[in-house]
């Protein structure tokens, strides 16, 4: 039987709940709301999850119960999305969405605090995904400042920023993501002799990802079987994966890891070193994979050879895109939950009241956001990649405002404004980088322009949480409704599993550290088992596939892939093994 669970994306709530909830470090009273400036403070979704168990909403809301059979949104979906407006010394929102976001952007100071003397005591160091719970991003983005052991970044850069904390005298890293990130990271130090060095995660019960989980079944491995046969051919794995599934893949069919800042130019390069009948194997997300495939059929009915060459790889024409868009086979079962739900609906907004935005859409949105996304991408006016690629892209706007050379045609009364086709916890990011530039502009060129940067989030801007109690004279909790941390009015807005390392957990995890650390009683062991539930899964140790050491197997298209980017060509073990395979 599924059970209606009631996750907690933003912890306000948390913090203000009574010692009634086991493990929360802190209570402050029951939790009542009764205005809408408190509501819009906290963002409540509601999923049916038998996995990643979450705390009970009766828990949540004592003598506030919620609808059983579904949380419903208002019956006419919004017509304007949230918004966050930034300008260099200011943040204001529209929509409960970005209020909700916007809370926590400027941390408390308590807890800043707080978190700087336990980091610094017990020489822990932090690495974040760019997808974290926005009050911890907010409260981690103040403690930089004054502290060198924390990283904010994608999956890839997480393991090179744990082993650079390792160099400089971190004793431990504590890893915010999902689970395969925590066993990258702990994988990646422990090559650079560092294994000494535990990674931790936030939270003891498994932080899963669907798109990793889908790459874990059986159904992957047939179909690697069934493709990896009958001419030469490459499997590029998306780097969001177990190092299992790297493992195996690799054991399967040569194999090279992929992000989406590389992907392209991974196939690019694959096909043009090691020859047009190459067939490449990519997995699993499979909106990536489709896209991949269209980018490669627009470019090569649009661009001429010479601008192929000169702007994409100078090795290709329309005739080696068109071969490489054929021999491109795509897993056909593998998606992100999070960028699922960026399709029809939110597209259909997105045309009709917002043209003149800047679009960005993930690699990974469904083929409508990333269809918007790449046309406007051709004129300058969008990006389709990685959190990175969109980063920098809304960075090169700005810059270019500040620097009276954007486009006025996205630029209206000194606004900018971009469509976040993404996770929204990337958003901390994106407000530190823009308030910099502002920041700086203004000191460097005395531009008294105040330039607002407008990021807009692609989900109903009024989607609510229904309650069930006929006393209630609040009947509405603001926040996304629909299952999975998504709005079924359109768009989606955070991962349920990212959302499962929180301020709270953190300061948990770092007390135990402490304690471990200072006790050599029973109490200290008692507290150092603990710390092994942390840990994060170790599926490969002594464990050998095919006659080789399953973790060297795991990080080989790793390495594969390190070596592309330093070099900009495949390594020439990975080719042999290409066409040794295709004679065997």
């Amino acid at each position: 039987m599924i059970k209606l669970q009631v996750s907690v994306t933003q912890n306000a709530i948390k913090r203000t709940m009574t010692s009634q909830i086991p493990g929360l470090r802190r209570g402050l009273g029951n939790l009542c709301y009764r205005s809408s400036s408190e509501l819009s403070k906290v963002f409540v979704n509601i999923h049916r999850s038998n996995e990643n168990p979450v705390v009970p909403a009766h828990r949540l809301m004592p003598g506030r119960t919620f609808s059983s059979a579904t949380a419903t949104a208002l019956a006419n979906p919004p017509n304007e999305f949230p918004s966050l407006f930034i300008r260099r010394d200011s943040i204001k929102a529209s929509g409960s969405f970005a209020e909700a976001t916007a809370t926590f952007l400027d941390p408390d100071p308590t807890h800043v605090t707080e978190l700087s003397i336990l980091l610094d005591k017990t020489e822990t160091g932090v690495v974040a995904h760019y997808y974290m719970d926005v009050e911890l991003q907010g409260v981690l983005t103040a403690v930089a400042k004054n502290y060198k052991h924390i990283a904010i970044a994608d999956s890839l850069k997480m393991g090179d920023m744990a082993v650079e904390m390792a160099n400089n005298g971190a004793k431990q890293v504590i890893c915010l993501g999902v689970d395969f990130m925590a066993e990258s990271v702990q994988a990646i130090l422990n090559k650079h002799g560092f294994g000494h060095i535990p990674v931790y995660r936030a939270d003891v019960r498994k932080i899963g990802c669907s798109l990793a989980q889908s790459a874990e079944s059986e159904v992957y491995r047939a179909w690697l079987q069934k493709e990896g046969v009958g001419q030469p051919a490459l499997h590029v794995i998306y780097i969001n994966t177990s190092l299992e599934t790297k493992a195996i893949g690799s054991s399967m069919v040569p194999t090279i890891t992929c992000t989406s800042s590389n992907v392209l130019q991974t196939l690019l390069q694959a096909a043009s070193q090691i020859g047009p009948d190459l067939k490449v194997l990519y997995g699993p997300d499979t909106y990536m994979g489709r896209n991949l495939q269209r980018f490669l059929q627009v470019v090569s009915e649009s661009w001429d050879d010479d601008k192929i060459s000169r702007e994409l790889h100078p090795l290709h024409n329309r005739a080696t895109l068109e071969q490489l868009r054929h021999n491109l086979s795509v897993f056909p079962s593998g998606n992100c939950v999070v960028h699922h739900m960026f399709g029809e609906s939110v597209v259909d907004t997105v045309q009709r009241l917002y043209g003149d935005c800047y679009v960005t859409a993930h690699l990974e949105v469904p083929g409508e956001m990333f269809e918007v996304a790449m046309v406007k991408s051709l004129t300058d006016d969008g990006v389709v990649g990685s959190t990175s690629n969109i980063l920098d892209f809304i960075e090169r706007k700005v810059r270019q405002a500040t620097e009276h050379t954007s486009s006025t045609k996205n630029i209206s009364s000194n606004r900018l404004r971009f469509i976040l086709g993404t996770e929204s916890g990337m958003v901390t990011s994106i407000v530190k980088s823009v308030q910099q530039i502002l920041a700086s502009a203004t000191q460097n060129n005395n531009d008294d322009r105040d330039i607002e940067v407008e990021i807009i989030f692609p989900v109903a801007s009024e989607a609510v949480t229904a309650t069930d109690d006929p006393n209630d004279n609040l009947k509405l909790v603001p926040g996304v409704s629909g299952g999975e941390g998504c709005s079924t009015a359109g768009g989606c807005a955070t991962c349920p599993y990212m959302k499962m390392n929180d301020l709270d957990a953190v300061f948990d995890l770092l007390a135990m550290i402490e304690t471990s650390r200072n006790n050599n009683d029973q109490e200290g062991d008692r507290i150092r088992n603990l710390l092994r539930k942390h840990l994060p899964p170790d599926r490969l140790t002594s464990r050998q596939i095919n006659g080789r050491d399953a973790t060297d197997l795991g990080t080989e298209g790793i390495l594969y892939m390190r070596a592309f980017m330093k070099d900009k060509k495949l390594p020439i073990e990975l080719c042999d093994k290409v066409m040794m395979a295709r004679t065997c």
